[in-house]
């Protein structure tokens, strides 16, 4: 039997900020269900659950803090990683998740490939649909972070801004973390995790390796960039521990029945809802 060849595709520092924004989101999503539905059967119980509703408040402002605290870090992680002496290819270069020409002509293609027209574009490191999940990510935390401070200090805000800022802040606050909620448990946890290549769970970013095998098939470009850089040899890695795996698939598919739940009753108590 030919042993597997894997190649390293995300950092340490990559996964640690992965699993950090998974469980303060995890938190923020459970804690932050309770609040929206506090005045049903499902909403108290889940409060109690917590540990009361001063509880749940308290863990919703340290999980709010501790997101935006690493998204901050995050910032300033991207600023390090940039090369200003080769700024152009730093920012908008293959290895940069900042959206670039070739996203659109590989985007092109895949629709012409769709109707018959061409072949599927071949894929670099980061995919299109990646890096719009990534920014759609990005962007949001500025709106629950800011609009989230408004709330936790409504005294402190209202004595700088007008009293229906606040209204406005509930609002905005609360339709962007359904949306983030409902991306990331439907359309990141279905195509990350449960499409026919990646099932029953994608390893990649617990493990940060993939196949060199799986690359050469969904990141032809990348790979043969690597190899005429001479840098595959380079990222060559050793396979995952078995006792490793074992503990990321009881994380994945403990925060993913987490998501489904939250996702399947959110639906359902729905009619609770208020957005105004």
């Amino acid at each position: 039997m030919t042993e597997k060849t894997y190649i390293k595709r995300y950092s340490k520092i990559h996964r640690l900020f992965h699993i950090f924004i998974v469980l303060t989101f995890m938190n923020q999503a459970v804690t932050g269900f309770s609040f929206l539905f506090i005045t049903t059967d499902l909403g108290e119980k889940l409060s109690r659950l917590l540990g009361g509703y001063k509880t749940t408040f308290f863990l919703h402002k340290v999980g709010g803090v501790l997101m935006i605290s690493g998204f901050l870090i995050h910032i300033l992680y991207l600023l390090s990683k940039i090369d200003r002496r080769n700024l152009k290819t730093s920012i908008f270069g293959p290895d940069s998740l900042v959206p670039n020409l070739q996203d659109i002509k590989n985007l092109s293609q895949r629709v012409l490939s769709f109707f018959g027209f061409g072949s599927l574009p071949k894929i670099d490191r980061w995919a299109y649909w990646e890096k719009f999940g990534y920014w759609g990510v990005f962007w949001g935390m500025p709106l629950l972070g800011i609009t989230g401070v408004m709330l936790m200090f409504p005294l402190l805000i209202c004595s700088v801004v007008p009293g229906w800022t606040l209204n406005v802040a509930a609002l905005l606050h609360r339709a962007e973390a359904i949306l983030a909620v409902s991306y990331l448990f439907i359309i990141h946890f279905f195509f990350g995790h449960f499409s026919l290549s990646k099932f029953p769970l994608n390893e990649a970013m617990f493990s940060g390796r993939v196949e060199l095998e799986e690359l050469m098939e969904e990141r032809p470009a990348w790979v043969e960039r690597l190899q005429k850089e001479g840098k595959i040899e380079l990222l060559k890695a050793k396979a995952p521990n078995p006792w490793y795996r074992v503990l990321y698939f009881i994380f994945g598919y403990a925060a993913l029945a987490c998501g489904f739940y939250i996702i399947i009753k959110g639906i359902d108590y729905s009619r609770y809802i208020k957005l105004h």
